[in-house]
């Protein structure tokens, strides 16, 4: 039986796709329509936190469509105040805001931020932005994104940012000195779509006293490395802070589209009635995938996984790459690592695919994996016997 080659004349052509379509898949495998086998490294993306049809959420999802997918945020569902008072304990903070993506999430920061300063009499509110961030593609997280390539074409941008490197206390202490606009400060524990570069500890805790000091919004974009990625529920965790604000999506509903913002007590209650909606946040499928997909973790020790099998992963990358000419650095936390190379790497995509790998390239010259939190050690090393050969024939070829 001849292969399928996928083609769609019919779809916008917003994605550089590989030519693959996808069938179906289980735990940290999928299948495509001719029937090769991949292990999957990139789990949609850091989405699919459970892997691909997990059982206990399959019928879950199932019972839940059999009773409600969809009503408007004009009613009461009770699972939504469940779902938020688990976020709640879970990072310490004490209101949640619903939406479908992380786009959505980060839009409704920009815009806690902005009412905030509003309501603090300040007429032009400026929020603090970082070099190599990603935020999103609307009009706003857009400019707040700091890669060039992916705003072109779409200007004039928003205003009100103010831009600086990450992990430089120097930097941000000298741009917003003596500007009485400042409302906020945005950045992501790890930036994910500039190529997997965590803020240091130190920064973190730094950037807490500041806004503290100047009565600024902390803010971390966690939509990426959130949801347990890392090991802890949490990125930032990791530095003992708590922000004031939290986009969260990707990881929240193990595939089924849900975003969120977390808010503390500085932010909790900004937005009344009328300043913020969403039409499918918040529904009834999504909130059950949210639950479904705490409860599954906790239940199966998914964080602790992702903590172990992340170090074992990274370890052996690292003893197998960082002697290698071309390699400039291998790093992440937990299930989120990043192989710098230096020259561009995006070949490997469809390289390791054909050897039966998925993964992605971000940054032009960053091999980025982010598979599902349930990967096994055994999955851990299948991973580096597949993807090592392919870096050094990469690196050998341009030797």
């Amino acid at each position: 039986m001849p292969h399928a080659t996928p083609t769609e004349p019919h779809v916008m052509s917003t994605y550089g796709r590989v030519p693959i379509a996808l069938s179906h898949g289980k735990g940290c495998r999928v299948w495509d329509v001719n029937g090769k086998v991949y292990l999957d490294a990139l789990a949609g993306i850091a989405v699919n936190t459970l892997g691909h049809a997990h059982p206990k959420l399959v019928r879950a999802l199932q019972d839940q469509v059999g009773k409600l997918i969809h009503i408007s945020n004009y009613y009461h569902n009770p699972a939504t105040e469940e779902l938020a008072r688990l976020l709640v304990e879970r990072s310490g903070m004490s209101k949640v805001f619903f939406c479908s993506t992380g786009l959505e999430a980060n839009e409704a920061a920009l815009k806690l931020a902005r009412k905030f300063g509003h309501d603090k009499g300040i007429s032009k509110p400026e929020i603090v932005v970082y070099d190599k961030a990603f935020h999103g593609r609307s009009i706003a997280t857009l400019s707040a994104t700091g890669n060039p390539k992916v705003q072109a074409g779409f200007g004039p941008l928003v205003e009100g940012f103010i831009r600086v490197p990450l992990n430089d206390p120097q930097a941000i202490r000298q741009a917003t000195a003596g500007n009485p606009n400042v409302v906020a400060v945005f950045l992501e524990a790890i930036q994910g779509e500039g190529g997997v570069h965590p803020a240091s500890t130190d920064y973190l805790q730094q950037v807490r006293a500041l806004c503290d000091a100047n009565d600024w919004l902390l803010m971390i974009d966690e939509v990426q490395c959130g949801m347990g990625r890392t090991g802890k529920w949490f990125a930032h965790q990791w530095a003992g802070i708590v922000p004031d604000v939290m986009p969260l999506a990707k990881g929240l509903g193990s595939g089924v589209p849900i975003g969120a913002v977390v808010a503390g007590p500085k932010a909790a209650n900004i937005f009344q009635p009328g300043n913020h909606g969403s039409t499918f946040g918040g529904n009834p499928l999504a909130i059950r995938a949210g639950l479904e997909t705490i409860r599954i973790m906790e239940d199966e020790g998914v964080l602790d996984n992702a903590a172990k099998v992340g170090f074992q992963l990274l370890s052996q990358l690292q003893g197998k790459l960082m002697n290698v000419h071309g390699v400039r650095e291998v790093r992440g936390k937990g299930l989120m690592i990043g192989i710098e190379l230096d020259r561009p790497c995006g070949v490997l995509v469809q390289r390791c695919a054909n050897a039966g790998l998925l993964l992605s390239v971000t940054a032009d010259n960053v091999i980025r994996m982010v598979p599902p939190l349930i990967l096994s050690g055994a999955e851990a090393d299948e991973i580096v016997a597949l993807l090592v050969p392919q870096i050094k024939t990469l690196l050998a070829e341009a030797a």
